[in-house]
């Protein structure tokens, strides 16, 4: 007979975890299913930088930014662009994480012991109309400690859990089906896979070498999203978004696949907004890989010049840093998989940085010594510093002949309108000297310094890239890069799982990237950074409190 807990969670990634936390504390007994080995426990949020929406903060305060929820409202629902019927319960989930945002977030991470890097980052900045996408004040929370500073609360509440003999972690076990009962999901079954010395991340075996069935009250799918599918990506490309690129790099694991989302359907969960997805178009090769086709993110500041594949410059508000989703449809129209960077070392001194907790070792250690040395000394960070030295999408150079020439080498499949980028550079320079300018970059590069945060570490003092004093030159060929899903198993706000006829099915709920990090679409079209970890936090706790309500 298959054994009867009160909560089966499939996946250990944040979502997961944060709601075998909260039923943990209510007394609750849980399994927690995951198909890949221990040492990936925690998920995709281990990687990450650690990044957090909060509105109205008081290190937005500390650092003179004027937020409140009414702003905060603004831009989310603009950005959004809630548009389809099936948009309903994405709506409610908005308002909903906006008060949590404003309200009790940060003091609930914060009795759990997570504090955060006092300056607030500034991400997608917009460039529009006030009631156009971005944020309009920063909002970006970097964790102190990042990714793995984020999961440390929720992974030692589930530990506890398993000494207390509350909570069940096993390892190996990949959902195959849901079980039902009539209209009602009443536990999982799958197969045992062969252990796996596969460190985190890194492809594991499926050899099976069993089978499981366990029954449940309330079944949780916290599987996450389909980011390392690539073929699964390209059959949900949208078509305002253009065709969707041959050649990808992946932010996330290859397990990260989705195949969990076919699984709910079959137990009748309704599949929105599939079509809805955040992928990145700063994405570089990874020299030291962990999984296929690993990419890495950079973080930019505004300065940069952006051109496509053939050497033109990409149009007004297309910065980097201001509008992702607006640059990846301009750059899919190009014809082209990739896009260059061009800057100098002054520039990516002061505004790279790297996505992930491998690339931040300071922030990811909480070692305000190393902080201070890679934030506040002199070069860019020793990451950043390895990828210009290591990375095959780098090219440095001394004069642009020499940088014209290593971006030929690293694209040879284009013809590069060398004479268009230098007119550019040049045109640019000349706006330099005077404090005004009719370049819209340069007066955005101005307005981010007017922010103190972005003075002090992130956007670099305007000056002319041709300046040798500035040099060497730099070159970087961006990629597209996978990252996150927008639309999943449309939820209600206990995070209960809805059917076809917008009805919750008993027994079944959805948390995290799953849920298209609530109701099945809370970002809309475009999200404001900072919100997938948040998301998964918010559904989390949601599930985890429903449940423990209802059993």
């Amino acid at each position: 007979m298959p054994e009867q807990v009160d909560a089966i969670i499939i996946g250990a990634g944040l979502a997961g975890l944060v709601t075998a936390a909260e039923l943990v504390e209510a007394g609750k007994r849980v399994v927690i299913l995951e198909q890949e080995p221990e040492a990936s426990f925690g998920g995709q949020a281990w990687w990450s930088f650690g990044g957090l929406f909060l509105i109205d903060s008081p290190e937005q305060r500390r650092m003179g930014v004027k937020d409140s929820h009414e702003l905060a409202r603004q831009d989310w629902f603009a950005s959004a662009e809630f548009d389809r019927a099936e948009d309903d319960w994405g709506r409610e989930w908005a308002e909903a994480y906006l008060a949590f945002a404003a309200g009790e977030k940060r003091e609930w991470l914060k009795a759990k012991g997570v504090s955060f890097f006092p300056v607030v980052g500034w991400a997608e900045r917009g460039g529009y109309t006030a009631t156009g996408h971005g944020n309009s004040v920063p909002r970006f929370h970097i964790t102190w400690g990042t990714g793995p500073g984020v999961l440390e609360p929720f992974i030692k509440i589930v530990r506890e859990g398993v000494e207390a003999g509350l909570v069940e972690l096993r390892f190996r076990h990949r959902v195959d089906k849901l079980l039902t009962r009539g209209n009602k999901v009443i536990g999982a079954s799958g197969a045992i896979l062969a252990p796996d010395a596969a460190e985190r991340g890194q492809a594991s075996n499926r050899e099976v070498t069993g089978d499981f069935e366990v029954k449940a009250a309330a079944v949780v799918v916290a599987s996450g999203g389909i980011g390392g599918n690539h073929e699964l990506v390209r059959e949900n490309w949208p078509d305002w978004l253009g065709t969707a690129p041959e050649h990808m790099l992946s932010g996330v694991p290859a397990h990260v696949d989705g195949r969990m989302l076919g699984i709910a359907a079959e137990a009748k969960a309704r599949l929105v907004n599939g079509d809805r997805m955040w992928h990145y178009v700063e994405g570089i090769e990874n020299f030291d890989p962990v999984w296929p086709s690993h990419g890495i993110r950079i973080l930019p500041g505004p300065s940069s010049m952006w051109f496509d594949a053939t050497g033109k410059r990409l149009p007004v508000p297309l910065f980097p840093g201001f509008d992702t989703l607006g640059t990846l449809e301009y750059l899919r129209q190009t014809g082209h998989d990739y896009s260059w960077f061009i800057l100098d070392q002054s520039i990516i001194e002061k505004e790279f940085a790297l996505s992930g907790s491998e690339q931040n070792p300071d922030l990811t250690g909480r070692s305000v010594k190393e902080l201070l040395r890679q934030r506040l000394g002199k070069g860019a960070t020793d990451a950043v510093e390895a990828f210009k030295e290591k990375g095959p999408d780098f090219v440095v150079a001394d004069t642009l002949d020499d940088l014209f020439a290593g971006m030929r080498e690293l694209a040879p499949d284009v013809e590069l309108d060398v004479v268009s980028i230098k007119h550019e550079l040049e045109a640019r320079d000349r706006e330099l000297d005077n404090t005004f300018t009719k370049d819209s970059q340069v007066t955005a590069i101005r307005g981010a310094r007017n922010y103190r945060g972005d003075k002090l570490i992130r956007v670099a003092k305007p000056h002319k890239i041709l300046d040798k004093r500035h040099g060497p030159l730099i070159a970087v060929k961006l990629h597209v890069l996978t990252r996150k899903s927008l639309g999943g198993i449309q939820t209600d706000l206990s995070a209960r799982a809805l059917n076809a006829a917008g009805k919750p099915i008993v027994g079944l709920y959805a948390v995290g990237e799953a849920a298209g990090f609530g109701g099945g679409g809370v970002h809309g079209y475009r999200a404001l950074e900072g919100t997938f970890l948040g998301g998964c936090l918010f559904t989390g706790r949601q599930a985890g409190r429903a449940i423990a309500e209802a059993l």
